[in-house]
């Protein structure tokens, strides 16, 4: 019998019913395509071998004038830079008491050390460095008081809890000899206030002025409380950074790992600096620091709809003057400024009801501000990303593209998305890029009110496709000064890592787990049954060819709405030449999937013996 040759039409396409995506893909997992064929994404292996602590949202690499490359790393809990594997913790110091200001009180058999300073500042979670401490008389020991702590429950404004630790991190129970109060000499120095790993809607961001309003009865809506999100940015050899809704800050890469970071207003020459922004960006054509959403001068209220520049060339200079190009201006339209993004030639400046370009023409005014679009926006601070000379965002009902004007992209996927996203964990959704294969690919969040990133989908703007898939990754960027894309890990309850992607074929030394599945494919109108006796694979294998281990499952069902089951399944190795198999179906479903390690595949086209079989 004549082989027939099943040529799929590239792209996952789910908008119509497993029928109607006849001779087209309708599921997938850990696949793209390139040139109309699907193939595995690449692997992934740890970047450094430091955890960090808490859940990365942004991820930002540079280099300086001296070769060393530096990436920024936000999380909820801390601020780190990472050079050359080494991982240090920069979070800026928020308070730095008097000596003696702070105090220990013990209870015998308790590891819990009641913590005395008033008017403290933290939030639960909060970390402190204590330095200078005596010993509490017992297991207490001046060792285990004179390091960081993460503060536990907040008693009050004036004391809070810690776990008292040894400096390996184990425990350490109070004795009854550990009657002290550590001295006259302790100082407590108090990193900024952690943020979250949730979102909660329709407060901050969303709904008037940042901090206005109240979430139930009592608790204000804070930087600290809400989802922690960083925008960075390199100003020269140095790095700005700024968690939404509060301080930007500065990282001075002459300084050296061994530094941390400082309040923006707090270096030489700090004029009229911004107290608090939604988002700090620098100019690359005209080299100004740009925050989006901050307060006026004169004011420490933010305006989510006011955008202040510094003075050109100029980080700390924020006072307008005849003899500079500081200045400011306030969206017309909207409540709130979501997130800008950089183009070549202007910022797009996302808002809660529309989009204006924001462009550098110089003295008198510095920039112009026009209308792009109205009732469109990004539905998230990160969900947009420069591409191929364009702009690719997520809207709340679809996805857009900018060039020059803003138009809809046609997504096959857009219900899939759309019905399974947690829309409550909106914010966390966020845009990569992976110019290398002409993608741009969104992770968002599915499942329960709490849930963070655990799926994607992606889209191919060269040809004009769509695939989707799982990866649990907080960030994930492209990193122009690493040889690899960098991404973040997301777990909420165990140590959290960086990761260079699409390197190797393994996840991390375990197997990366890809499946592609077509849609319903039938002979004719499906009035005849098929006979399938024999498929002739056809693929290309990356890595260890030997490895390969490939299941091709044939499923069938009499009709679209009947049971699906599962014929027959062959197993693909690299070698195989042809597979016999007996399946009798009406409609015949492809499901190709991988779950090994060292090896990725392309598939190529699949020819089948197939014949009719009658009506019954």
């Amino acid at each position: 019998m004549a082989l027939t040759k099943i040529q799929f039409k590239p792209g996952i396409d789910k908008e119509g019913t497993e029928y109607s995506a006849d001779s087209g893909w309708f599921d997938s997992d850990r696949i793209r395509f390139r040139k109309g064929r699907v193939e595995t994404i690449g692997g992934w292996q740890k970047y450094v071998s430091t955890a960090i602590k808490g859940v990365a949202r942004s991820l930002f690499d540079w280099g300086a004038a001296d070769g060393d490359k530096y990436l920024g790393v936000g999380t909820n809990l801390k601020f780190y830079v990472e050079s050359g594997g080494t991982v240090a913790d920069v979070t800026p110091i928020r308070a730095t008491t008097s000596a003696g200001d702070v105090t220990f009180a013990a209870t015998n058999g308790s590891s819990t050390l009641v913590v005395s300073d008033t008017g403290h500042g933290a939030v639960e979670g909060d970390f402190v460095t204590y330095s200078g401490a005596a010993s509490l008389g017992g297991n207490v020991t001046a060792a285990v008081l004179n390091q960081e702590y993460q503060i536990g429950v907040i008693v009050n404004a004036n004391s809070y809890n810690i776990t008292a630790k040894d400096t390996a991190g184990a425990t350490v129970t109070a004795n009854s000899s550990d009657s002290g109060n550590g001295g006259g000499s302790t100082v407590g120095a108090y990193q900024i206030n952690t943020g979250t790993n949730f979102y909660v809607d329709s407060t901050g961001w969303g709904v008037g002025a940042w901090g206005a309003g109240t979430f139930g009865e009592s608790v204000a809506i804070t930087s600290s409380n809400q989802l922690r999100l960083y925008s960075q940015d390199a100003f020269g050899d140095d790095l700005i950074f700024n968690p939404r809704g509060s301080s930007v800050y500065f990282w001075d890469e002459s300084s050296g790992l061994s530094t941390r970071a400082v309040a923006l207003s707090s270096l030489g020459g700090a004029s009229d600096t911004p107290v608090e922004a939604l988002q700090v960006m620098v100019s690359d054509i005209d080299r100004h620091v740009i925050c989006f959403g901050c307060n006026p001068i004169g004011s420490s209220t933010l305006d989510p709809l006011f955008i202040r520049w510094s003075d050109q060339e100029n980080a700390v200079d924020w006072t307008p003057t005849a003899t500079n190009s500081a200045g400011g201006q306030v969206i017309s339209t909207g409540t709130t400024i979501v997130g800008a993004v950089k183009t070549r030639q202007e910022i797009l400046v996302f808002t809660d009801v529309g989009i204006q370009a924001m462009r550098f023409v110089g003295a008198p005014f510095i920039y112009s501000f026009s209308p792009v679009a109205e009732n469109v926006s990004m539905i998230s601070p990160k969900a947009g990303v420069a591409a191929a000379d364009s702009v690719f965002f997520m809207d709340r009902e679809g996805f857009y593209v900018y060039r020059g004007s803003v138009q809809r992209l046609p997504c096959s996927v857009l219900d899939h998305v759309f019905s399974n996203l947690q829309f409550q964990q909106r914010f966390k959704i966020y845009a990569t890029t992976n110019p290398d294969d002409s993608e741009v690919t969104w992770y968002y969040p599915v499942g329960t009110p709490s849930a963070d990133i655990t799926n994607y989908v992606t889209y191919n703007y060269q040809e004009n496709n769509w695939a989707i898939g799982t990866l649990d990754r907080g960030a994930f960027i492209h990193a122009p000064t690493k040889e690899f894309p960098i991404a973040a890990s997301n777990s909420l309850t165990s140590d959290n890592y960086l990761y260079t992607h699409e390197i190797g074929h393994t996840a991390d030394g375990e197997p990366l787990n890809a499946f592609v599945a077509s849609g319903g494919i039938g002979l004719g109108d499906g009035e005849q049954f098929a006979a399938v006796r024999r498929v002739i694979p056809d693929f290309t294998f990356r890595g260890n060819s030997a490895a390969v281990d490939l299941s091709l499952e044939v499923r069938g069902r009499d009709f679209p709405l009947g049971s699906e089951t599962l014929l027959d399944t062959a197993t693909i190795a690299s070698t195989t030449g042809q597979f016999h198999l007996r399946a009798r179906t009406r409609e015949m479903i492809i499901k190709i999937s991988s779950n090994g390690t060292d090896y990725g595949w392309t598939l190529g086209d699949l020819r089948f013996d197939v014949r009719t079989d009658g009506r019954r």
